[in-house]
């Protein structure tokens, strides 16, 4: 046995044999997937990208509101129009992580449970892991 470089064909070969281990284990398959922005007169100032993984789970993957739009209701605007689609969708769970100088306070007014945070001292920043379940209660 050796540890090889693995070549593009190789690695969905990989993907695909997890997918099919998985297939056994994950009870309910979704697919899916949020992209939303706000525009101010004509610019976008603010955007989201989600996608559904297995067990009706929503991931967050990207928030973002200009500066100068922060604080202002622009991003709570925009991640309660997610959770309405998400609910919608079916999805029972909504999970994403942030760097401490992002969004950790802004997930917590929103009602989103931290599950987990590591700090990296040597590199100067906290990452946090947030989730929230049943996302139409607040929607």
């Amino acid at each position: 046995m050796e540890i090889i470089d693995l070549n593009e064909a190789q690695v969905e070969d990989v993907e695909s044999r997890l997918s099919s281990f998985d297939e056994k284990h994950v009870a309910c398959k979704m697919d899916g997937s949020i992209q939303i922005g706000i525009e101010d007169d004509g610019r976008l100032i603010a955007g989201l990208d989600a996608c559904i993984t297995a067990f009706r789970i929503l991931y967050v993957s990207t928030v973002f509101v200009d500066e100068e739009y922060r604080r202002k209701g622009v991003g709570t605007r925009l991640i309660r129009e997610m959770e309405k689609r998400a609910a919608a969708m079916g999805v029972n769970t909504i999970r994403l992580d942030t760097f401490d100088w992002q969004g950790k306070e802004f997930y917590e007014a929103l009602g989103y449970t931290c599950v987990g945070h590591y700090e990296n001292a040597e590199d100067g920043y906290s990452e946090y892991f947030f989730l929230k379940r049943n996302p139409c209660a607040d929607a």
